[in-house]
Parts: C-alpha cells; sequence; structure tokens
C-alpha cells in the first residue's frame, strides 16, 4: 500500500502499535515546535512595524541603527536558545524527557510575559530580556522533543513522528507571517497592533505546559535509569500491548542489549558520554557529522529568509505594501512541503536521498536568483512593478521554499534524533541542537550586513554552500530510515556509506528470525517440560 498508509516496517508488526495514543503524545509534545516557529517567524515583521517603532522611539532612527535593534531582538532569542539547548544534557538526564518539557514551556511563558509587559517607559531592556528566556525555553524544547519522539516511535513511523516536530514548526512559522499581516491590514498602527503577535506567544507555550503534564515518560529514559516497572507499563501502554507479547519481548531485549554494551564499554551515567567522547574517537565522528548537518542547512540561507524576509524580498524588487503578503506566501508554502514530506517522503523516500536532491536543487535555484539580481540590480532602481524576469526570480525563490523544506529543513533533525545510543544521545542531541544554534545566530546576526555589503553575492554564497552540502551527504551520511534506535551503532560500521542501510536491515533481518526461533523452541520446551512433569503427578 503506498501513499499516506504506506508503512516499510523493519520486523513483523501487531498493528495495535501504530494506534492514537502514540500520536497524540507526538502532537502534544510538538506543540514545542508550534511555539519555536512562530516566535521565530512573527518577529522579522512585527518589529518593521512603525507602531513598533515608534513605541520605543527608533522610527526617527538611522537605518543602520534600525537594522542594529532588529538584529540585537533576533540574535538575543538565539543566544538563549543556543544556551538551553546546551543545558538540556543536565536537565533531562536528571528529571527525565516529560518534565523538561514542563520546564521549557515555562520558561518560554515567563519570557513571552515580560516581551508583551515591554512598552515605551520599560523601553527595550525587558523586551531583551523577555527575549532571551523565551530564547531558553526554546533551546530545551527544540533539544528534547525530538528525543521524545524518536524515542517512543515504532521505527517503521519514527520519521513520520518526528516530523511532526518540523509539522509543528513550519505552522507555527506560517501563523507568525499571516498574523503579521493581519494586524497590520486591519488593525491601526498602535500598542495594540505591535502587542498581539507578540501575546499569540503564549498560546503554543501554554498548550504544551498542560499537555506535558498528561504525557507519558519516555519508556527508554526509564530502563536507562532503571525504573523498569514503570517504563514496562508505560511501554506496554504507549504499544498497546501486553507484556508477554513477543513484540513487547524483542523491543526489551534490544534495549537491555543496548544498556549493556554501554555498560561494557563506557558505562551508565552523567559523566559516562563526556569519557566516551574521549576513548571512542567514532562518537566524535558521528557527532561532527551532525553538527555538520546543521552547518548545511543554515548555510543553504533558510533563517535568513525566516527572520528577515522583509529584506529578502526587498532584494528580488518586491514593493514594500506586498512584502507581507510575500512572506505570507512563504509561510504556506513552507507548511504544505512539510505535510507532503511528513507523509509522503521522509519514511518512503528515505532521509539521505532527500538530502542529496534538495542540495543540488536548491543550489540551481539559489544560483538563478544571484544573478537576476546581478544583473537588473533591482534595489538601485525604483521598480514599480515585476518584469518578466522578476517574476521568474520569484518563481525560483518559491521552488527553492518548495524543494528545500521537505529535504534539508526538517531532515537534519530526524537524523539527529537516530544518530546515537540511548546513553550518548542526550548529550549528543544538546551539542547538535546547540550547534544549530549557534549557525543560527551567526546567519541572523549579520544577514542585514551581508545583504548591504555583498548584494547579489549573499546568493552566490548560499548556492554554493548547497552545492558542498551535496558532496557531504553523499560520502558521509547513511540512510537511518527503518533502523532501530539500538542498531544504529552498527549502521556505521557498514561500508561503503551509500549501502550501509541494506546491508545491515539484511543482517538484522537474518538475527531476527533466529531471535523469534530461539523464543518459540524455548516456548515449546518449556510446553514439553510442563506436560512431562504433568504426566508424573
Amino acid at each position: 500500500m503506498g501513499g499516506i498508509l504506506h508503512i516499510v516496517e523493519d520486523r513483523p508488526t501487531p498493528p495495535s502499535v501504530y494506534n492514537w495514543r502514540v500520536y497524540v503524545l507526538a502532537l502534544i509534545a510538538s506543540c514545542g515546535s508550534n511555539m519555536i516557529g512562530y516566535t521565530s517567524a512573527f518577529i522579522g515583521t512585527t518589529i518593521d512595524l512603525d507602531s513598533f517603532m515608534e513605541e520605543f522611539g527608533t522610527i526617527n532612527d538611522s537605518s543602520a541603527k534600525q537594522d542594529l535593534i532588529s538584529e540585537n531582538i533576533v540574535s538575543l532569542f538565539i543566544a538563549g536558545a543556543f544556551f538551553g539547548a546546551l543545558l538540556t544534557y543536565a536537565l533531562s538526564h536528571w528529571i527525565g524527557r516529560k518534565w523538561c518539557l514542563t520546564i521549557s514551556s515555562a520558561v518560554f511563558i515567563l519570557g513571552a510575559g515580560l516581551q508583551c509587559g515591554a512598552t515605551s517607559k520599560t523601553g527595550l531592556g525587558i523586551l531583551y530580556a523577555g527575549r532571551v528566556l523565551s530564547g531558553l525555553g526554546t533551546g530545551v524544547a527544540s533539544n528534547i522533543v525530538p528525543i521524545y519522539l524518536a524515542e517512543l516511535a515504532p521505527p517503521a513511523i519514527r520519521g513520520r513522528l518526528v516530523g511532526l516536530y518540523e509539522l509543528g514548526w513550519q505552522i507555527g512559522g506560517m501563523l507568525g507571517f499571516w498574523i503579521n499581516y493581519g494586524v497590520e491590514q486591519h488593525i491601526p498602527a498602535s500598542h495594540k497592533q505591535w502587542l498581539i503577535p507578540f501575546a499569540i506567544q503564549l498560546i503554543p507555550s501554554g498548550m504544551l505546559m498542560l499537555g506535558s503534564l498528561w504525557i507519558r515518560e519516555s519508556p527508554r529514559w526509564l530502563f536507562l535509569h532503571d525504573k523498569r516497572a514503570q517504563a514496562m507499563n508505560n511501554l506496554c501502554w504507549i504499544r498497546q500491548l501486553t507484556p508477554s507479547d513477543i513484540y513487547i519481548t524483542e523491543e526489551v531485549a534490544a534495549i537491555d542489549a543496548a544498556h549493556e554494551a554501554m555498560k561494557a564499554t563506557v558505562g551508565l551515567g552523567f559523566w559516562q558520554p563526556f569519557k566516551a567522547l574521549r576513548a571512542r574517537p567514532l562518537l566524535c565522528y558521528r557527532l561532527f557529522l551532525g553538527c555538520m548537518l546543521f552547518f548545511w542547512q543554515n548555510g543553504s540561507g533558510i533563517n535568513a529568509i525566516n527572520y528577515y524576509s522583509p529584506t529578502i524580498f526587498k532584494s528580488l524588487g518586491v514593493q514594500t505594501d506586498t512584502v507581507d503578503i510575500m512572506s505570507g506566501i512563504f509561510g504556506v508554502v513552507k507548511a504544505v512541503m512539510t505535510i507532503i514530506w511528513l507523509l509522503f517522503l521522509v519514511d518512503q523516500f528515505g532521509r539521505r536521498k532527500l538530502l542529496l536532491v534538495g542540495a543540488i536543487t536548491g543550489s540551481i535555484c539559489m544560483w538563478v536568483i544571484g544573478v537576476y539580481v546581478y544583473i537588473v540590480e533591482p534595489t538601485k532602481h525604483d521598480i514599480t512593478s515585476l518584469n518578466g524576469s522578476g517574476i521568474a526570480a520569484i518563481f525560483f525563490f518559491y521552488l527553492w521554499t518548495a524543494v528545500y523544506t521537505p529535504t534539508w529543513n526538517g531532515t537534519p533533525w530526524v537524523i539527529n534524533s537516530e544518530f546515537f545510543d540511548p546513553n550518548f544521545r542526550s548529550l549528543a542531541q544538546a551539542c547538535t541542537t546547540a550547534s544549530n544554534w549557534l549557525f543560527n545566530f551567526l546567519v541572523s546576526r549579520f544577514t542585514e550586513q551581508m545583504f548591504a555589503t555583498m548584494g547579489y553575492g549573499v546568493y552566490m554564497f548560499f548556492a554554493s554552500l548547497s552545492f558542498l552540502a551535496f558532496f557531504f551527504a553523499f560520502f558521509l551520511i547513511p540512510e537511518t530510515s527503518g533502523i532501530p534506535l539500538e542498531k544504529v551503532d552498527r549502521l556505521f560500521q557498514c561500508k561503503p556509506v551509500w549501502r550501509a542501510n541494506q546491508q545491515l536491515k539484511a543482517i538484522l533481518a537474518e538475527e531476527e528470525e533466529q531471535f523469534r526461533f530461539e523464543i518459540k523452541d524455548q516456548a515449546v520446551h518449556q510446553e514439553h517440560q510442563e506436560d512431562s512433569e504433568g504426566t508424573r503427578v
């Protein structure tokens, strides 16, 4: 069966495993990405409103000073996210995935409240403080949500469930763009006009906080911390199976085997992953790959567009009065393509192929846009309407959006949630997520200056990085789809990289068959033994 219902299973799986509970847990956790997507998208156009600049007395400042304030508002949020991501390792290790979600939403709500309380009397200081706090909450959520989703998901739909994180991000982003358009068009320039977009941040964060009080803790985290009774209870509840079911037996055996292997090689505990980095160079290599995925992702230019979409569209010759609606369409395209990626591509097409297609196609689109800006120089001419070449440039911009979104936008998050064994996953995810926010910070901090000094060169810079990303993905990134989390270590032992997934699946199929044979043989032996004892009685 193809399309939405098509599932590629790694082993025989009871239908009840794909039940409503696992999807509801994933949707609740994905409220964390709703708040990230919204707060990342709304800010660029909100702080560009005249009502906002009048409130804080910057409307008559030079464009350079206005750009500096905008960059401060954006970059302080990202700096907070960077440190929040690093902090998550300690939090998730000691208090678990569930309570990390609660804490992240609480800190975010506090930050959003401070932003809403900023006025001309308080100045920008309280707004800056609120941005840092909401960034801290965002950093924790951006780290822990993919881990939680990966740990509760059956392998066959892991990409789909982790993909809900990206879908939530894009839906939040789309709402951020259109809410800004709505308040600008329908609410007079006033304190209320810019306050509404800031206040809406409280909705997804509030939903996450309430939902996090209901969701179940990750069974894998519970097994890792020797809370076996609660772990079995949660796992059986999520899978809708009994403890004696062969599927549960296999899953628990795989988790236990992975933990025993970690005890024998690295050890279980807070400091052991740090020691593992020194003792196991292969882990450092995988951590490097995970961080570099986010380097190439940010190198595509997506976050420059997310935060400064008005600047991007103006550089293409779009008039000021249509910039907001063009930004809104940008958000819609991303949301639609994320749904397509989630339902039809990430598990069926695979992670690796998506990266390869997205890198080459995205590079071509950026080259075309760069050549257009170089030849036409729209910012140096008083263009009242787009001509044929301008329309073509806009077409390639949206084509780039349509290609990039289902390839490099969410796929690195899925891969990084799968790359590492359970005891190392929290630390690795903290490092890779922090690297994402670091690269994000660099892009957002210098985007305005790059466009001011490089012009068309910015697009060619992004195009070149996308081109290089193709070779990075082809030679270094193995396909992770369909591989149980506890077996990913072995994926990196298979060579060459582009055949590793098929090789490991063949090996695992043989081992699975042997495991089931041994379980059945033990059951038959026990039954014969019971019959013999009954006969003697």
